[in-house]
């Protein structure tokens, strides 16, 4: 529910938002986009409702399964003596000083003062004495510096939470005391506003104040979507609709007492392990000595890494190993989002103070990461790094990391090729692979791949590494046609996408083309799919399935036939137009043959698994794969296991503790 209501808060602020400016074009949008952006305005509502009545059953469904477990959310109305001198002792001394109320009456500038990602009360106070007065006032729920959730004593085996909403509903009559209202009720309102940023071309020195600017202008972003209490008055929300300019059909959402259950994804831990996944202990790898020099290592032989399986702080052991090593000259490094103490950042800033050349490539247009990444940025150079910030008009999505070391008195490279981002927080939760290698096929690429970033204007071609824009959508249409090219030979034939997203119409019409000519096609796709399987005649050698599950699906993988010369890639890029045709994406070959079997074992783990896999269908009914008469295999725990067998087949000592 937390993820729901954090994507869909995601969704209203860039897609709705970007349909709404469209809409506000007139007959000029539907040229543009080739519907009435309004129509599907309507649709999305629609739809938003029906999910949200789902949420609200699940929702009340939860709560009555953790009533089972003898935990109980309260209202600030259900408690008793004890939890109430409880909860007022911590209003008092925690909440109150947090709270500043705005007097809607008193305001000036009304519509800039609701905040994106925030959530209000909106308070309504009167006398029993009913003489006609109210006034009205807004009280932001402060749960950027408090919990949302207050954990009450327990009682027995019973535990009990108050949320925040209710502590400041328990504490309202001592918030505006001095107003002698006896009479108070409050209802939850959420504005969700437009969170496109203006586009800018100058890349420039000015290029972080223009993006500071533009990111200021979004916390005064035009209003997409008003969420409010399905029982707050009409003449109450009068107010509202008619200061914020909102439109009465499609701007506003009538919903329930709580918002923003993005929350409940930090929802107290009450040490019920059985209510809990088993944390994962990260594996370490097979083939990796950390008392030896993990650079000298990667000379030796191609070693890939399973993030969220085994540990990521190998990425750091190689940047601090490349921060102190006196042969080493540079660091080169692609970053889009990073973690929020970020160890890769400090290895790079000790690089540099080290006297390396540390250049630092930072996305200020990682969407929602922006801020985070002006921050990084202005550290970075602080501490001496060279800081760039890509292309015009291109986003920088690759996942590369480039350390040149002096051997032979010769410039030697070592790179680190990746599916996710240099992020040690989601390295935890994403399944994501990345490459280390000192093949110089793919280190010479990615070397120039750097010059291109630092000189744009100078072209450059590429022989092992798929780079978009310059020919990913070439590439991947040329593999697709080899194979139908050998399946009309007689030839075997298939093809194996594991993606986010499949979106992209010609890659798509391609692939309905492969399947018609007989080739076999696997894709397994988390998000967005646009491709129909199983259609006859068109899509009927087409499987594909998603999984969704403790861990994010994130790494893309690409495997060929090729007559049996299986080509295996792993990519930053999903088949989407904006990865294909806008984006700075790497797709890199995989050319050693235990990596392949390793990914090979990754994608039959997820092939068999009949737990988490929801089929792809015309009538998009997600049905998940039977298990009827199969033992029920996990994508997730079954590529742990796997990774578990292949570490310790010959160590038993150090598996038994592992367990």
């Amino acid at each position: 529910l937390g993820i729901f209501s954090n994507n869909l808060d995601e969704f209203y602020r860039v897609r709705v938002a970007t349909l709404t400016r469209l809409s506000a074009l007139g007959k000029k949008s539907k040229k543009i986009i080739g519907h009435d952006p309004k129509s599907i305005l309507k649709q999305i509502r629609k739809i938003v409702v029906k999910q949200q009545q789902r949420f609200e059953i699940t929702y009340q469904n939860i709560l009555k399964e953790l009533e089972a477990e003898q935990i109980y959310i309260l209202n600030e109305q259900e408690l008793d003596k004890s939890q109430k001198e409880f909860v007022h002792n911590y209003f008092v001394e925690k909440v109150r000083p947090t709270l500043i109320p705005l007097m809607i009456e008193q305001i000036d500038k009304f519509p800039d003062l609701l905040k994106d990602h925030a959530i209000y009360l909106a308070v309504c106070m009167s006398r029993s004495k009913q003489d006609g007065k109210e006034a009205h006032a807004l009280i932001e729920i402060p749960t950027n510096i408090l919990s949302r959730f207050l954990v009450l004593p327990v009682q027995g085996k019973k535990r009990y939470i108050i949320l925040l909403d209710d502590v400041i509903r328990f504490g309202l009559k001592e918030i505006f005391s001095f107003f002698n209202y006896d009479i108070f009720n409050a209802y939850t309102i959420k504005l969700t506003r437009d969170a496109e940023l203006d586009s800018y071309d100058d890349f420039s020195a000015s290029v972080i104040k223009k993006m500071s600017r533009s990111l200021r202008l979004r916390k005064e972003g035009n209003p997409v979507r008003f969420i409010y209490d399905e029982i707050m008055p009409q003449s109450f929300l009068d107010i509202f609709i008619r200061e914020l300019n909102l439109d009465k059909e499609d701007d506003l959402i009538a919903g329930t007492k709580y918002h923003n259950f993005k929350d409940f994804m930090g929802f107290p831990n009450f040490g019920l392990k059985r209510l809990r996944y088993t944390p994962n202990v990260l594996l370490p790898h097979k083939d990796i000595d950390r008392n030896k020099s993990i650079l000298k290592q990667i000379e030796q032989k191609d070693l890939i890494l399973h993030f969220c399986y085994q540990q990521f702080d190998y990425v750091i052991d190689l940047l601090r190993e490349a921060s102190i090593d006196p042969k080493v000259i540079s660091i080169q490094v692609s970053l889009y989002r990073v973690a929020k103490n970020s160890n890769v950042i400090n290895a790079l800033i000790n690089a540099a103070k080290n006297g390396k050349r540390v250049v630092v490539l930072i996305e200020l247009q990682a969407r929602f990461d922006e801020e985070a990444n002006i921050y990084w940025s202005n550290k970075l150079k602080d501490e001496g790094v060279t800081v760039m910030f890509g292309i015009p008009g291109l986003k920088v999505h690759s996942k590369l990391c480039l350390v040149t070391r002096i051997k032979a008195n010769k410039p030697f490279h070592y790179a680190i090729v990746g599916t996710g981002n240099y992020n040690e927080d989601t390295a935890n939760i994403y399944s994501d692979h990345a490459l280390f290698t000192a093949d110089k096929r793919i280190t010479n690429e990615v070397n120039k791949l750097f010059e291109y970033f630092n000189a744009i204007y100078k072209p450059k071609t590429f022989k092992h590494l798929i780079v978009s824009p310059l020919g990913t959508r070439k590439k991947i249409t040329g593999f697709i046609q080899k194979e139908i090219e050998n399946v009309l030979e007689g030839k075997e034939a298939y093809i194996i996408m594991k993606l986010n997203s499949l979106t992209d119409k010609q890659i798509i019409e391609k692939l309905y083309a492969a399947s018609q000519a007989g080739v076999k096609i696997k894709l397994i796709v988390r998000g967005m799919m646009c491709l129909v399987p199983g259609v006859p005649g068109i899509s009927d050698n087409i499987e594909a399935f998603s999984i969704v599950d403790k861990f994010l699906e994130h790494s893309r993988i690409y495997i060929f036939c090729n007559n049996g010369k299986e080509k295996y890639y792993i990519s930053s890029a999903d088949i989407m137009p904006r990865n294909l045709d806008s984006r700075i994406e790497v797709t890199c070959p995989l050319y050693d043959k235990a990596i392949q079997e390793e990914l090979k074992a990754f994608i039959e783990c997820q092939s068999k698994d009949n737990v988490k896999a929801r089929i792809f269908d015309a009538g998009q009914t997600n049905t998940y794969k039977a298990n009827a008469n199969d033992k029920p295999s996990r994508a997730q725990w079954s590529f742990y296991d796997y990774l578990k067998e292949n570490t310790f087949s010959e160590d038993t000592e150090s598996k038994d503790k592992l367990e």
